[in-house]
């Protein structure tokens, strides 16, 4: 079973039957009437998923699933049907109604033919597919993770662990003629510890995984270190006051807290928000967008890291795009759409949730580069201000680039100093303004430990994101002590 996933291409042609002829009929019959382009997208994808709470097992899922979608662009006009039965009578009929969907009445076009493969990078080959490790294993390492965190402190009161694995094969025939193929696996592990000391209850969350082998997290003990984590911040939260209220200093802690640069920034550099004119960002490239000591990457190239891909879901292979040099906005991240349309290169950043969603531009890992301050120095230069060590949920309205944060662990900064652990502290700010107001960025940068996921227009994808030490005045802070 293993020599056949890793064979993606042959994996589909095999069990299927397909071949590169039928891929250039079905690509035919989408372009029939006048088109820019095509193309059909291959999956089949197998994922379990297993929890525990309570010191039980509650809930355990397997699913396999595939499909094929096809893909038809007349100038700025997209069709996409797809279908779960991967047959050539079905893939015929989405090809048609596809092409319903983006016509653009007239014309026609040269027979497509398809062979021209894609050359891909080669960011995470395993000895081990996730789908291979039996559930018994999995079981038992949940198991320790429930009797360890209760053997560091008697105040924790319950401990909710989940593993998630995933086998994800997928497949690229385009009009231009190009094919596509990779393998790609998801592993992530959670830890969540609830504690409780005098009827005050707190919540700790440490998490990580990627594009790795299941034995990732045996590796040195690294589930001790989650579970150690989990434990750690619920524990911390138990002793938070209520935080201030106020304009003032915000330094935010590496890694992580990537999450504010992804949300309030990030989105806004995609294409199809650009395009249509509906960012803060919007035509305004070689301008200057932040401090000169921000540089803002997305990076789907870093090996066995959880947004990372060999290819994109539109068979371009991904890239390293720097969207912000300096403070200066250089770009936008790319789909095939957009791209064409904006007349810009390919960055290698189409994705999609499934072979029942359209491609979009998406982030892969994003992150700011390192600047030269020491993270110490930085507390140190601050007089009275918060530190944000990690985050929960937030918002972010594209068009304005507004957010609101919520800080799941924060300190309070005086004299140069971290002091009292806080609770209920949220960011307020605009996303281009925030990165204006950075004036520290440490030599510490961290991407995060592999937990990000991603929503946009209903579909989720795997991301990363990272953030080096940074210090941003006058941020907005809405807590409840004035």
């Amino acid at each position: 079973m293993v020599n056949e996933l890793t064979q993606p291409q042959s994996f589909f042609l095999e069990r299927f039957g397909l071949s590169e002829r039928v891929f250039e009929k079905v690509l035919d019959t989408a372009l029939e009437r006048k088109a820019d382009y095509a193309d059909l997208y291959f999956e089949w994808r197998s994922s379990e998923f297993i929890s525990l709470e309570n010191s039980m097992v509650n809930r355990t899922a397997k699913n396999v699933t595939q499909g094929c979608g096809v893909r038809v662009c007349a100038e700025d006009r997209t069709g996409y049907a797809y279908s779960d039965e991967i047959t050539v009578e079905r893939m015929r009929l989405a090809a048609e109604t596809a092409r319903l969907i983006a016509d653009q009445s007239g014309g026609s076009r040269q027979p497509v033919a398809v062979g021209q493969l894609v050359p891909r990078h080669n960011l995470y080959a395993l000895k081990t597919l996730p789908q291979e490790v039996p559930a018994a294993d999995k079981v038992a390492l949940l198991d320790q993770i429930d009797q360890v965190a209760r053997r560091i402190d008697s105040r924790v009161k319950n401990v909710i662990a989940s593993i998630a694995t995933e086998t994800k094969l997928v497949m690229i025939a385009t009009s231009e003629g190009k094919l596509a193929a990779d393998l790609q696996p998801l592993t992530r592990l959670n830890v969540t510890v609830i504690v409780e000391a005098g009827g005050n209850r707190q919540v700790g969350f440490f998490g990580g995984g990627g594009r790795v082998e299941y034995s990732y997290f045996l590796e040195e003990d690294r589930w001790r270190r989650y579970v150690a984590e989990a434990t750690r911040q619920a524990l911390v939260n138990l002793e938070a006051v209520d935080a201030p209220a106020g304009e003032m200093t915000v330094v935010l802690g590496p890694g992580w807290p990537g999450i504010l640069l992804h949300e309030a920034v990030g989105h806004g550099l995609e294409a199809d928000f650009n395009r249509k004119r509906a960012s803060a960002f919007s035509d305004r490239i070689g301008q200057q967008v932040a401090s000169p000591l921000c540089t803002v990457v997305d990076d789907g190239t870093l090996p066995n890291r959880r947004g990372s891909l060999n290819v994109d879901d539109e068979g371009t292979p991904t890239s390293r795009t720097v969207l912000i040099e300096k403070g200066v906005l250089r770009g936008y991240l790319q789909d095939r759409l957009n791209a064409r349309l904006m007349k810009m290169p390919l960055t290698g950043n189409g994705r999609r949730e499934s072979f029942a969603h359209m491609p979009m531009p998406r982030m892969t890992n994003t992150f700011m580069l390192a600047g030269d301050s020491d993270p110490e120095e930085i507390i140190r230069s601050v007089k009275y201000g918060i530190y944000a060590a990690n985050f929960g949920g937030g918002q972010v309205d594209i068009t304005s680039g507004k957010f609101v944060f919520s800080a799941s662990e924060a300190y309070l900064i005086e004299n140069g100093k971290l002091t009292r652990p806080i609770k209920g502290a949220t960011l307020i700010g605009n996303g281009p303004d925030v990165l204006k107001r950075v004036s520290m960025v440490g030599n510490d940068l961290k991407l995060d430990e592999g937990i990000g996921t991603c929503g946009k227009n209903g579909q989720s994808v795997p991301v990363g994101v990272g953030l080096p030490t940074i210090r941003v005045d006058g941020l907005t802070v809405g807590g409840t002590h004035a």
